[in-house]
């Protein structure tokens, strides 16, 4: 891979004026400021529907797409949306998502949109969702859902929906992909690669899981008999218990990983590469029966490894997508041995630095196939972690990045300098780094349930960024075509 740099932000964190950022001209002007800056990635989080905690990562569907981007004034200048109900949906606080407000008006608004929309524009959303089944999957689940008062699908009680449900969600999917190709291919026109994000699982009340029940480990009413998390770890000392349902890679398996490459051919729509989520839970998961309180009872069970790999590479074409392979948390050899043969790089996190003898994460370990970075979505911000750093680990991190002074904020600027210089090919910051935010703006605390996926940049806030900085930074330890 050529030397680069990019920016970790999810859509909903960019700056506009309607609860959420979204595809519209806010997204354009964040690309301008990447491509000011030197920067060649912009890197998301999912762009799937949230759960009830706003999660990205436990969603209805790992194929349809999150209304809540949808960007408003496009609509109202196509006339789907008045200007009084477009001043009436702007928001009370820049700094936030309102997730509460957008739970309860963005459907209602969307399906107004759906309602005026032309026989021409029904005609093409209507095509759409014809050449797109996991997409039509998408409406039929979330029409049946509505019906049922949103209880999960294993305890519907009628098979019957209102046709105006699932003809908004035919409306959102259209408007959603149709929006996003215009801000991707900005994007490309300008040098800046997107990278998505797949979470590795799935909801157990999603399409996904309704639509497919022969390919996950369920009890005879559709119920997971175990769900996925993670030991005890630097995190949580009782493990993550996440909740989602295990596959059966054995079935899976048999028809060569069918619905794992269309998840995968779906994504290089949407985006240049992609990070696959708890990519160690490809050679081993740890499995937790369904019952438990907490991870602590699970145990380790072998995944489908190499033949997952040989079927994911058989649809990726590496002149035009690439792969990151998050391996995070605890490493054996025989993840290490997937990873390489994968090809794949893997990821660095400077925060893990510093926690052992000599660490992998440490920049000058970084190895040319892997992806740097000063904190990923899971991490305190850089400036936060510096502050709650005991002195100790502090001073030693310091003098490791060569700095002698106590100035937080200025040590995070070091630290970005150091991560530049790096031999990794790639490296990326999250926004909240560059901005030299603290601890109350990370984006999600793992085993948290309240609080994150919430927090969004200013206008003014991104205007304070000096681009010409950056482009020195990239312009000195050559990283894209400067």
């Amino acid at each position: 891979m050529k030397r680069q740099s990019g920016v970790l932000m999810h859509v909903s964190s960019l700056y506009g004026d309607y609860s959420c950022g979204s595809f519209g001209k806010e997204a354009i002007e964040f690309v301008d400021f990447l491509e000011k800056s030197g920067f060649s990635c912009w890197q998301t989080l999912p762009f799937c529907m949230t759960d009830t905690v706003n999660s990205p990562y436990k969603s209805y569907s790992s194929f349809g797409g999150n209304p809540n981007f949808i960007d408003l004034e496009e609509l109202a200048a196509e006339g789907l949306i008045t200007e009084l109900e477009l001043e009436m949906s702007k928001q009370k606080t820049p700094y936030v998502c309102e997730f509460d407000r957008l739970n309860v008006e963005r459907l209602p608004l969307l399906k107004l949109a759906t309602e005026r929309c032309s026989k021409a524009k029904k005609a093409k959303i209507n095509k759409f969702i014809r050449e797109n089944p996991y997409l039509e999957q998408v409406c039929h689940f979330m029409a049946l859902l509505t019906a049922n008062d949103n209880k999960s699908w294993f305890e519907w009680t009628t098979e019957k929906y209102d046709k105006s449900v699932y003809d908004l969600w035919k409306f959102i999917e259209y408007a959603f992909f149709d929006q996003w190709s215009k801000i991707k291919k900005y994007a490309n026109s300008k040098g800046i690669s997107i990278i998505g994000d797949i979470p590795i699982y799935v909801s157990d009340n999603s399409a996904d899981v309704w639509a497919n029940r022969d390919m996950f480990l369920l009890d005879e009413d559709g119920k997971p008999t175990v769900v996925a998390g993670v030991p005890p770890d630097y995190f949580s000392e009782d493990g993550q218990l996440w909740g989602n349902p295990l596959y059966n890679w054995e079935k899976m398996a048999q028809d060569g990983f069918t619905w794992w490459k269309d998840r995968v051919k779906h994504m290089y729509k949407m985006f240049d590469g992609v990070r696959i989520d708890h990519f160690r839970g490809l050679e081993s998961f740890w499995s937790i029966p369904a019952n438990a309180k907490t991870a602590k009872k699970g145990k380790w069970v072998k995944g489908p490894g190499k033949a997952f790999v040989d079927a994911i590479q058989s649809v990726t074409d590496p002149k035009k997508n690439f792969i990151i392979a998050e391996d995070l948390g605890e490493i054996t050899p025989e993840v290490e041995e997937l990873v390489k043969y994968s090809g794949y790089p893997g990821m660095r996190v400077f925060q893990f630095g510093f926690f052992g003898d000599d660490s992998s994460h440490m920049p000058h370990n970084y190895t040319e196939n892997c992806i740097a970075y000063s904190g990923t979505h899971d991490n305190n911000t850089l400036l936060g972690y510096i502050w709650e750093q005991e002195e100790s680990e502090r001073r030693e991190m310091f003098d490791y990045i060569g700095y002698e002074g106590d100035d937080r904020d200025r040590a995070c600027d070091i630290v970005v300098r150091n991560i530049m210089a790096s031999h990794a090919s790639t490296v990326i910051f999250p926004i909240q780094d560059l901005l030299g935010f603290g601890a109350d703006t990370r984006m999600n605390t793992p085993g948290k349930s309240e609080g994150n996926w919430a927090f969004r940049i200013t206008k003014d806030q991104l205007g304070r960024l000096d681009p010409e900085k950056y482009h020195r930074l990239n312009r000195l330890y050559k990283r894209g075509e400067l």
